[in-house]
């Protein structure tokens, strides 16, 4: 099965001036195509920070990470910022919707970000909404919509793009259990569809069950 991110000994320090803090130490870690895999930790363990660098969103300060086949140390910001936007969805426990766009113009954003045309982009849109059961909600702004609704629509609109993984940090942190375990039945019920990865990191067990598998995150390293 194709490998689509690898890390290979990969170290982060956060240098504040006074101190050195590692971070992530000699991490190692490679995730396929089609699997479902939990990051557990207590907070502050570095989960967060890890996310980041397999987001490409943080560089590590040393070792490798492959994304999709490219290393991600010989890459410019422009670079990397296309290969985030062909090859990553981003989830988070806020859902960072623009507030003053719908559900329906929130979703079709990186479809247009991408150069698709604005009546292709609507039509994969509705689809996608539709699917998850928001075809009511299309003219809804965020502030108009339930926890449980603002984070469906930030599900479709991470996942409309058809990424290779999804990264999820915390993304049932702010609902209700009832929203929370629906919000991640659908991440896990998409993914599948698309047959791209799933990456979440929670410190929440019942969450992590519900992954293929379990990586557990202490001191920067995986026990």
């Amino acid at each position: 099965m194709n490998s689509i991110i690898r890390c290979v000994n990969v170290n982060y320090q956060y240098e504040d001036g006074l101190h050195n803090s590692q971070i992530i130490s000699n991490l190692n870690l490679e995730v396929h195509q089609a699997e479902s895999l939990a990051i557990l930790g207590q907070s502050g363990c570095g989960k967060s920070t890890l996310l980041n660098l397999l987001g490409a969103i943080d560089k590590p300060s040393s070792g490798q990470i492959i994304i999709n086949n490219t290393d991600l140390s010989g890459l410019n910001e422009n670079q990397l910022t296309k290969l985030r936007a062909e090859n990553l969805g981003f989830v988070y426990q806020f859902h960072h919707l623009l507030k003053d766009f719908n559900s329906l113009k929130n979703v079709m954003m990186p479809l247009l970000i991408q150069g698709m045309s604005k009546s292709k982009a609507r039509q994969k849109s509705v689809e996608l909404l539709t699917k998850i059961g928001l075809e009511h909600r299309f003219n809804h702004l965020p502030s108009e919509l339930s926890g449980g609704e603002r984070q469906r629509v930030a599900i479709a609109r991470a996942l409309i793009t058809k990424p290779k993984c999804l990264l999820a940090d915390e993304p049932t942190g702010n609902l209700d259990s009832q929203n929370a375990n629906e919000v991640l039945n659908l991440m896990i019920e998409l993914n599948q569809a698309h047959d791209s990865a799933l990456i979440i990191v929670t410190h929440d067990e019942k969450i992590a069950e519900k992954m293929q598998r379990v990586l557990i995150l202490e001191n920067g390293q995986f026990n």
